[in-house]
């Protein structure tokens, strides 16, 4: 099979698997020195080579190694200069029986005045943010995060595909973040 510029999509194929086994090890340890985290590490190194399966003739570059870690310089720099914004997600953690577990932010019982006016503010926050969700993000959220029931039996209970109600509740985080990451960069800078 040709291209219009007459060369061989299986030749591009070859070159883009060579450079794959020969580049793949030493440039993903380029990659994971450099970045912030394995997960940054891990989309970094994902980029750079969508981006050369991406070119028309890659067997034209003369200097494949220097290409590829060139565009790893600059894809590590472009992550490193745009803010990541503030995931819930990112302030909860795996406790050994897989459920994810959060900080005493919301869950604190102390009975400081200080506590109970954060709690309170962000209790204010969260329920005006999940009234501005629609109603089909906002039980999605809901069932899943506060009362804990599976993704797979919400689109079971609902007979909505699974793959809908995962995109609901990302929607729904989505704009939650968006909304209430405020509070945790408030909370973390206290």
């Amino acid at each position: 099979m040709e291209d219009p510029s007459g060369l061989s999509v299986n030749n591009n194929e070859k070159v883009i698997e060579e450079a794959y086994h020969q580049f793949n090890r030493p440039l993903s340890s380029f990659i994971r020195n450099k970045a912030g985290n394995p997960e940054d590490a891990e989309d970094i190194l994902q980029d750079v080579w969508f981006q050369l399966s991406r070119l028309e003739s890659p067997e034209l570059i003369e200097d494949l190694s220097g290409w590829l870690f060139t565009i790893a310089r600059h894809k590590i720099i472009d992550k490193s200069r745009r803010k990541k914004p503030w995931l819930i997600d990112d302030s909860g953690y795996e406790n050994a029986d897989s459920e994810v577990e959060y900080p005493a932010l919301l869950l604190a019982n102390d009975s400081d005045p200080e506590t109970e006016f954060h709690n309170k503010a962000f209790t204010d926050e969260l329920l005006k943010a999940l009234a501005d969700l629609p109603e089909n993000q906002r039980s999605v959220f809901i069932k899943n995060e506060l009362e804990g029931i599976t993704l797979q039996k919400i689109a079971e209970e609902t007979g909505e595909n699974l793959k809908t109600i995962i995109s609901r509740k990302h929607y729904a985080m989505v704009r939650l973040r968006n909304q209430l990451g405020h509070f945790y960069v408030d909370y973390i800078n206290d």
